[in-house]
C-alpha cells in the first residue's frame, strides 16, 4: 500500500463515516470534516512523505471519499470535453478536439469499480456480472458509459462525455463557424414553422448540442415532451416534460423502453416530441407521431450522410418487428421527415454543420433529396446550392424577400 493509501485509510477511519450522513452536509461542512480528519493524521507524529500541500491533500481525500477520485480534477477542467478510462491505470481525455494521454490514474481496479458504482447507484441502475454494461449520467448532465469484465477484457472501462457549463446559442455556433448566418436563420425558421428535423452525425459530432440550440426557437406556448435513454438534453423551455427510459431491475423486470415512452407521450398532449436519439423500433413510433399531428418534432441518429441517415432509419423501423413492407416504411419516412441536418467533427476537432438537406418525397423507390446549404471544404464556408426550401411559401412577402436576398448573397462564415 502506498503512503497516500495509508493516509487515506487512516483519515477515513477517523471520520466515522458510518455515523455521519455525509449527504446531509453542505460542501463547506464536509470539507471541514475531511480537513479535521486529515490534520489529525498529519499531526500524529508519523513522517508522511507526500509531495503535496495540505489543501491539495484535503481535496484529493475529499474526491476519493465522496467524489470520483482522480477524475474530479478532469471534470473540473473546462477545457476537457471527454474522459476515457481504458483501464484503472490508463486515462485519455479529449481537449480542443484532440485525444491525449492523462497522467492521473486510479490506485487499482477496485477503486475504479467503486467510482462506477458511485455513479450508477443513485440513478437506480446497476452494473455487475449479469449486466456488465450501463448508460448513466452525472448530476451536471454529463453522459456516462461503463463496461466491466467479462466484456471489458483488460478491466473496467469508463467514458464520460461532458457538456459545456456555458449555455450555447445559435450566435455561439455562428461565431465558431459551425453554421453560417443564413443557415442559422433558415434553421430557426424551420423550427418555428414546425419542420420535422432529423439531426445526423457521428459520435461526438455535436448532435445533442445542436438539438438543444434548435429547441430554443420553439414558441413558449408550445408543450414539449423529451424522451431519452439517459437524460442529457437541457432545453430552456417552461412547458417541458422530460422522460427517461429505465432498465430492468435485478429480477429482470420493470424495464421501460424508449418505444414505450414515445407511445405514452402521445397521451400527454404534446405539441412537439423530441427523442434524444433513435436507436431501434422506437423510430417507427416517432415517425407516426410526426405524421399524425405532432409536426415540429426532432430527433438524432448516427449516420455519415443524409442518404445514409434515411437508410439507417429504414433499418431501425424494420426493427420494430411489425413486418412492414419496405415501400410502406419509405412512405412513412418521406411523409414524416422534412429536413436532415448533417453535422460532423472536423480533423481539427471543430464541430460543423456540413449540410442542410430537404426530403421531397419519393420517385419510385428512391427518396428525393434536395441539398439546400452545404459546407464547401475548399472555400471554408457554407454555400447555398441553388435549391430553395419549400418553407419559403409560408413566409410573408417581406420576410421571404429579406431571406432570399440574404441567402443568395455570398454566404460566408463571418
Amino acid at each position: 500500500m502506498s503512503t497516500y493509501d495509508t493516509l487515506l485509510t487512516r483519515t477515513v477511519a477517523t471520520l466515522n463515516l458510518h455515523q455521519t450522513d455525509v449527504m446531509q452536509l453542505d460542501d463547506e461542512a464536509l470539507r471541514q470534516l475531511v480537513c479535521d480528519g486529515l490534520q489529525t493524521q498529519l499531526r500524529s507524529g508519523e513522517n508522511w512523505q507526500i509531495d503535496a500541500s495540505e489543501a491539495e491533500l484535503s481535496q484529493r481525500v475529499l474526491d476519493d471519499i465522496i467524489g470520483l477520485g482522480p477524475l474530479e480534477g478532469l471534470l473540473r477542467d473546462p477545457q476537457i470535453s471527454e474522459i476515457m478510462v481504458n483501464r484503472f491505470d490508463q486515462i485519455y481525455v479529449e481537449q480542443a478536439g484532440c485525444l491525449k494521454s492523462c497522467p492521473v490514474y486510479f490506485r487499482n481496479e477496485a477503486a475504479l469499480r467503486q467510482v462506477i458504482d458511485r455513479i450508477v447507484a443513485p440513478l437506480g441502475r446497476r452494473i455487475d456480472a449479469s449486466s456488465p454494461m450501463v448508460d448513466a449520467r452525472l448530476a451536471d448532465g454529463a453522459r456516462v458509459n461503463a463496461v466491466i469484465p467479462p466484456l471489458a477484457v483488460a478491466g473496467a472501462c469508463l467514458t464520460i462525455r461532458k457538456f459545456s457549463s456555458q449555455r450555447l446559442t445559435m450566435s455561439t455556433l455562428i461565431a465558431s463557424g459551425s453554421v453560417s448566418s443564413s443557415l442559422a436563420e433558415l434553421l430557426e425558421w424551420g423550427v418555428k414553422l414546425r419542420r420535422n428535423i432529423l439531426i445526423s452525425g457521428g459520435t461526438g459530432s455535436g448532435k445533442t448540442t445542436l438539438l438543444n440550440i434548435l429547441a430554443d426557437s420553439v414558441r413558449a406556448d408550445e408543450r414539449i415532451i423529451t424522451i431519452e435513454d439517459a437524460a442529457e438534453l437541457k432545453l430552456d423551455h417552461d412547458n417541458l416534460v422530460a422522460l427517461e427510459a429505465r432498465p430492468a431491475n435485478q429480477e429482470g423486470v420493470g424495464a421501460v423502453t424508449i418505444r414505450q415512452l414515445v407511445m405514452n407521450a402521445l397521451r400527454m398532449r404534446p405539441d412537439r416530441i423530441v427523442v434524444g436519439e433513435c436507436r431501434g423500433g422506437e423510430s417507427l413510433d416517432m415517425l407516426q407521431a410526426m405524421n399524425t399531428g405532432h409536426a415540429g418534432s426532432m430527433t438524432t441518429l448516427h449516420a455519415n450522410t443524409p442518404r445514409d441517415a434515411l437508410s439507417r432509419l429504414e433499418t431501425m423501423v424494420l426493427m420494430a418487428g411489425l413486418d412492414l413492407p419496405l415501400h410502406a416504411v419509405r412512405q412513412q419516412i418521406a411523409g414524416a421527415i422534412d429536413w436532415i441536418v448533417q453535422i460532423g467533427r472536423m480533423a481539427d476537432g471543430n464541430r460543423r454543420v456540413q449540410s442542410l438537406t430537404e426530403v421531397r418525397g419519393q420517385a419510385g423507390d428512391v427518396m428525393q433529396l434536395a441539398e439546400i446549404i452545404c459546407f464547401d471544404e475548399n472555400a471554408g464556408e457554407h454555400r447555398w446550392m441553388g435549391e430553395l426550401p419549400e418553407l419559403l411559401s409560408e413566409l410573408d412577402d417581406v420576410s421571404r424577400g429579406q431571406f432570399l436576398q440574404h441567402l443568395q448573397s455570398r454566404d460566408s462564415n463571418d
